[in-house]
């Protein structure tokens, strides 16, 4: 079966469970309150990340996971603050969406089999957490560090971006 037929036919049975469940929950009112109750809107987003992640798999397609790890991630950030009304916390929260690129480039990388993308994806990972606890600690989220949290996780970034740079160039050296 030729790539596109494969993806036509994966979407399709895909959409054609989702309808399916869709139909019982609204014939079903104890489904439709459990969905009411439970099932709050950032949970699609989830949702939504892992269709993307099944049809990767399915298709044999892992680049599906970077995608599939931001959809996710962004549901996990939108239902902390739909639960805790805390609206204001994507002046910083953004700041993760580069972490859930790394943790798709980890996924795509492991499932390729190529394991040395997986620093890519860690250093991501390691960006994104600094950089949060820098606009977090900046705009008030957390006060980790107190008043100078922001300036020390700049500098400590600078020397972590400075260490890299070296150690980059001078393997690049040594393989000339």
């Amino acid at each position: 079966m030729q790539r596109s037929n494969r993806t036509f036919l994966v979407f399709g049975v895909l959409l054609i469970l989702v309808g399916i469940v869709l139909l019982f929950a609204r014939n079903n009112p104890d489904w439709q309150a459990w969905i009411n109750d439970v099932w709050a809107w950032p949970l699609g987003f989830v949702a939504f990340g892992g269709f993307f992640l099944l049809m990767g798999l399915i298709l044999g397609e892992p680049g599906m996971c970077i995608p599939a790890a931001i959809f996710a991630g962004l549901g996990g950030i939108f239902y902390y603050q739909y639960q805790t009304g805390d609206w204001a916390s994507w002046s910083y929260m953004w700041t993760l969406i580069p972490g859930f690129v790394g943790v798709g480039i980890i996924l795509t990388s492991l499932f390729e089999g190529r394991f040395r993308s997986v620093w890519s994806g860690l250093d991501l990972i390691l960006i994104s957490g600094v950089l949060y606890l820098v606009f977090a600690s900046f705009f008030g989220g957390i006060t980790l560090l107190g008043p100078y949290g922001p300036a020390v996780l700049m500098i400590s970034l600078g020397i972590y971006v400075l260490i890299r740079g070296a150690i980059a160039s001078r393997k690049k050296q040594v393989s000339e």
